[in-house]
C-alpha cells in the first residue's frame, strides 16, 4: 500500500512555453549569459573540441596554469564546483527557479579499492547533504564507481569467479547496499546511472535486488534504462511486472543513452549484433511508449524522465494533463544536465512541474573526462547546439546586452 505523498494538491496551471527564455535565463546574470554565448560558440567549431581535450591534458601534465581557465568556463558552466560545498551556490541559484539538484561526483576511471571506499563515503555524503533540503530532491552514483569494470564485465557473461573475486564481488555489493541502506534511512532518493551494455545485466539486477529491498512504500532506489536500446522498454514493462508480483515500486529513471557509438563499435568488432535501435525514430517511438507506460502506472512507477529532447518533454507535460496527474505528483520527475537546456528545466519547473539538473561536481583534473564529452555532445547534436545558442543569443537581444 502507497503512502499518502501522492495526494498532493495540483497546484494553478501555467501555460507550458519552450520559448520563453526570460524565464529560462531568469537565474543568470548578464555575465553568466556572455561566458554561455562564447562557450557554445567555441563549442560549435569542431576543431577546437577535437584538438582540446589532448591540449589540455599535455597543458595539465606539463605544470602549465591551465586549471584556472577550465574552471572559469567550460567547468563554471557544466559543473557546480569540486566539492559539495562549492556546489551551495548553484543549488541556491537552481532552487531560486523552482528547479532541484542531483549532486553528481563525476570521478572516473579509477579502480583501486581505496578509491572505490572514497567514492561510496563521497555519495553518501551527497545523501546527507541532501537529507531534509527540498532542493536536492535526489541522488545519483554509478556503480562502476565503487567497482571495478572488469569485474562486472566478468559477472555480465556467466564466467566463474576466482575466490578472489567472489570476495571483491562481495564488496562490491556491500558498497552499493551502504549507499542505499543510507538513502533508505534519510528518505532520499537514490538512483544508479546505466553503463555499457556489456555489465548492464549485472547492475540490472543489483537494482532490481535494491528496489525489492527498499521500495516497499517509497521510491527510494530508482534503476536507468537506456532506451536507444531496442531491448530497454521490453525490460522496463517485464521489470514492472516482478514488482507488481513482489509488491515494491518500480523506479525508472528513462534516458535515450550515453554510449552510442562505443556500442555499435564494440558491436561490429566483435560480430554480434547492435543492441542499439536502428534509427532515431525507433529511440523516439519507444522514449514515448515508455513515458506512456510509466504515468498509466504511475502509482506503482516512479519515473525521472532524463532528456534534452524538447518533443519529448511536452509529450510527458501533455500526457500528465491528459490523465489528470498532478504537475507535482512525487513520482514525476523531468531532469537534465546543468549547462543544458535551461529553457525546458526552467519553464517546466514554472509550470508547476518537478524538475532535477544533474550537477557534476569534483576536482577539475578529474572531471575533465565528463567535460569533454558534454562538449563533443553538443557538436555531436548539432541541432541542439544551434538551439542552446540561438536561445541565448534571443535573451541577449531581449537584455539588451
Amino acid at each position: 500500500m502507497l503512502t499518502n505523498e501522492n495526494s498532493v494538491p495540483a497546484p494553478e496551471r501555467v501555460t507550458l512555453s519552450f520559448e520563453n527564455t526570460e524565464i529560462a535565463f531568469r537565474h543568470a546574470s548578464n555575465a553568466d549569459l556572455q561566458r554561455a554565448y562564447w562557450l557554445f560558440k567555441a563549442i560549435n567549431n569542431n576543431f577546437l573540441v577535437k584538438v582540446g581535450p589532448g591540449m589540455t591534458n599535455f597543458a595539465i601534465k606539463m605544470g602549465l596554469p591551465i586549471k584556472g581557465l577550465i574552471k572559469a568556463t567550460i567547468f563554471k558552466q557544466f559543473c557546480g564546483g569540486e566539492t559539495i560545498a562549492e556546489c551551495d551556490n548553484t543549488i541556491k541559484n537552481l532552487h531560486s527557479g523552482g528547479v532541484g539538484t542531483i549532486l553528481d561526483y563525476s570521478v572516473e576511471g579509477e579502480e583501486d579499492e581505496k578509491v572505490f571506499d572514497h567514492t561510496r563515503d563521497e555519495i553518501i555524503r551527497t545523501i546527507e547533504r541532501a537529507t531534509g533540503d527540498p532542493a536536492v530532491p535526489i541522488t545519483v552514483f554509478k556503480v562502476t564507481g565503487v567497482g571495478r569494470f572488469g569485474l562486472l564485465e566478468k559477472l555480465d557473461t556467466g564466467a566463474s569467479l576466482t575466490a578472489a573475486e567472489i570476495e571483491e564481488w562481495q564488496k562490491v555489493q556491500a558498497r552499493v547496499l551502504d549507499i542505499c541502506q543510507k538513502a533508505f534511512q534519510v528518505g532520499v532518493p537514490v538512483m544508479i546511472d546505466a553503463e555499457e551494455s556489456w555489465i548492464q545485466i549485472t547492475l540490472d539486477k543489483l537494482a532490481l535486488d535494491m528496489m525489492q529491498r527498499f521500495n516497499q512504500y517509497k521510491c527510494i532506489v530508482y534503476n536507468t534504462y537506456q532506451i536507444y536500446r531496442h531491448d530497454k522498454l521490453a525490460d522496463l514493462k517485464q521489470d514492472f511486472e516482478k514488482a507488481t508480483a513482489k509488491g515494491f515500486i518500480l523506479g525508472a529513471k528513462l534516458v535515450r543513452g550515453a554510449y552510442m557509438e562505443k556500442e555499435r563499435k564494440r558491436a561490429q568488432e566483435m560480430g554480434y549484433p547492435s543492441p542499439i535501435q536502428p534509427d532515431k525514430q525507433s529511440a523516439d517511438r519507444d522514449y514515448n511508449e515508455a513515458t506512456r507506460f510509466c504515468v498509466r502506472n504511475i502509482e506503482r512507477i516512479a519515473i525521472v524522465a532524463g532528456t534534452h529532447n524538447e518533443d519529448s518533454c511536452r509529450f510527458l507535460a501533455d500526457l500528465m494533463n491528459e490523465l489528470n496527474v498532478p504537475h507535482n505528483h512525487p513520482h514525476v520527475y523531468f531532469s537534465q544536465l546543468l549547462g543544458m537546456s535551461d529553457n525546458l528545466s526552467f519553464n517546466l519547473a514554472n509550470a508547476g512541474y518537478n524538475v532535477v539538473k544533474y550537477v557534476p561536481y569534483g576536482p577539475v583534473k578529474a572531471v575533465l573526462p565528463y567535460l569533454f564529452r558534454r562538449a563533443q555532445e553538443n557538436t555531436a547534436i548539432a541541432g541542439q547546439m544551434s538551439r542552446e545558442l540561438g536561445l541565448i543569443i534571443k535573451e541577449k537581444q531581449r537584455r539588451k546586452i
